[in-house]
């Protein structure tokens, strides 16, 4: 969706003033609505008794962005050894990393269990095996296929490589038993960027009557559900967005009948990252070329490498040029440089007319952007800045310089002779 006023307040009057400092390309956070957007969720499910976020690394792994998650009280989702170096590096104990990884390694268990460990997320029945130690908890990621639906990004439930099958759900539970497991969470994640907020309550209550089903089976205590992330946002303009509040109200209205039955209920756990932080970033990028053939196309100074949703999903991201509301329009694309015909901010998009020079802002960037980055064509990934809630612009990432690109071939031989 295009950016709040609040965003656009604070930043568009400066704006001219960040570009002359840091120069072109730059996405750029917003800290207030960063927090804003904690804040409401954590009202949303106050009444919860045991309520907690673990913010989704991977959606914008950067630590600035992540303290500001840590000092909200919020834990972190984790799904490589290099988001738990990150996480461990703020100071995250145990209990504030949920490690959910898949086809995980050996590397990525020992890794898992260093630093007193963290919250297992089991992905198969197969690894239970393959755990070193089992940790005392242990939790397990629920697929269960046909049982329900997923979306459009996601896919189906019975086609991902996610999960542990319905059917194998509670021999993997009796089995962690058995490897010593004794205190027991239950997750699953089946949607991405879903604005409906229906579909997460069932997914609450879905993973309750699981809970139901295994303890009865098995004699065992579940001491949280987490439903996930896929919270979504509304890219496109005019689209309402997720109505957290009524999630919140639905969803707590479960948990207080489940202890109403069970004597008690288990704390709820969700992983947004994408509802966090994606509103809250944009790509800022120049005008530096315009090409009128059978299309008119804008050259800007960024590629796809910088944000590569629109070219791997057809995703729509709201642009806006700066200071130009209200103007003559006409319809472009808005590309790249990269030696690819998908390198496309925005396809037949009606906007003002742009002249070289001028700023565009790439909107919701803030999640999946620099952080799904790579260097196809020798293309370096721009820097990162971030608006503090204290009106402070800070730079929390250098942009990529050729001797990043280089650096590995810079290493110690090693010669095999066959």
């Amino acid at each position: 969706m295009p950016m709040s006023q609040a965003f656009k307040d604070r930043l568009y009057p400066h704006l001219p003033a960040i570009v002359a400092h840091y120069g072109t390309p730059f996405h750029i956070y917003d800290e207030a609505g960063i927090r804003e957007t904690g804040r409401r969720l954590k009202a949303a499910f106050a009444d919860i008794p045991e309520f907690r976020e673990y913010y989704a690394v991977k959606a914008l792994p950067n630590p600035s962005v992540l303290a500001i998650m840590q000092d909200m009280g919020f834990g972190f989702d984790c799904s490589s050894i290099t988001e738990l170096m990150l996480a461990r590096e703020l100071g995250a104990k145990p209990d504030d990393i949920m490690f959910t990884s898949n086809n995980t390694s050996a590397e990525d268990f020992a890794a898992a269990a260093a630093d007193g460990g963290c919250i297992l997320n089991l992905d198969d029945i197969t690894l239970i095996d393959k755990v070193p130690t089992m940790p005392e908890l242990v939790c397990f990621r629920y697929n269960p296929g046909r049982r329900r639906t997923g979306n459009d990004i996601i896919g189906k439930p019975e086609e991902a490589k996610y999960g542990v099958s319905h059917e194998q759900i509670v021999e993997a539970y009796r089995l962690a038993q058995a490897r010593g497991a004794k205190r027991f969470g239950l997750h699953t994640m089946l949607a991405s960027n879903e604005l409906h907020y229906s579909y997460m309550v069932q997914t609450a209550a879905m993973l309750l009557e699981l809970v139901e089903t295994i303890s009865k089976e098995l004699g065992i205590t579940f001491e949280f559900i987490n439903i996930g992330g896929g919270l979504g946002i509304p890219y496109l303009p005019d689209i309402d967005p997720l109505n957290i509040e009524a999630m919140g109200e639905e969803i707590t209205a479960l948990f207080v009948d489940f202890k109403d039955h069970h004597g008690y209920c288990p704390a709820l756990y969700m992983e947004s990252g994408r509802y966090m932080t994606g509103p809250h970033g944009a790509l800022v990028v120049r005008a530096i070329n315009r090409k009128d053939i059978y299309r008119t196309y804008i050259g800007v100074d960024a590629c796809m490498s910088a944000l590569m949703r629109p070219a791997l999903y057809g995703a729509y991201h709201h642009i806006e040029v700066l200071g130009k509301e209200g103007g003559e329009m006409e319809t472009v694309d808005v590309v790249g440089s990269l030696c690819e015909n998908n390198d496309k901010f925005a396809v037949q998009r009606p906007l003002p007319r742009i002249t070289d020079g001028d700023i565009l802002i790439i909107q919701d960037s803030g999640a999946h952007g620099h952080a799904m980055g790579f260097n196809y064509n020798g293309k370096m990934r721009p820097q990162e800045l971030l608006l503090g809630k204290d009106g402070v612009v800070r730079m929390i990432r250098r942009e990529e310089r050729p001797e990043d690109y280089f650096a590995t071939l810079t290493f110690e031989e090693k010669i095999l002779n066959l």
